[in-house]
């Protein structure tokens, strides 16, 4: 599944929390709540080995930063989230990636913006 041709950047809510560190709680979650389960997180795994590239987990290493937080469960003011949102980009655009950020200072969702800076 690598590129054809052209670098890929891959920008969204991916509904997957790929590691443990990317969930408050993942004990309490794990194979029991949808975007956290072996199966998603294995297909996340193979998806990355196919020459792409998490940006967030290459700059920040195990640093926990949440990128979604229920509203309903006042989870955001105790920062019990999760990250589902991610900027992947292919191997080959990796040495042109500057840096990527979650922007968690910014409200008014149950996301929060993402950054990526890329020297095209």
């Amino acid at each position: 599944m690598r590129e054809l041709g052209k670098p890929v950047i891959l920008c969204g809510d991916l509904n997957v929390a790929h590691q443990e560190i990317d969930v408050f709680e993942p004990h309490k979650k794990r194979n029991k709540a949808a975007g956290f389960t072996d199966a998603e997180r294995n297909s996340f795994s193979t998806f990355l080995q196919a020459g792409f590239v998490d940006t967030y987990r290459h700059f920040h290493g195990k640093k926990v930063a949440y990128s979604y937080w229920n509203l309903k469960s006042g989870a955001r003011a105790k920062n019990q989230g999760w990250r589902l949102d991610y900027f992947v980009v292919s191997e080959a655009l990796m040495s042109r990636v500057k840096s990527s950020e979650i922007n968690s200072e910014f409200h008014g969702s149950d996301h929060c913006p993402i950054s990526l800076d890329v020297s095209l």
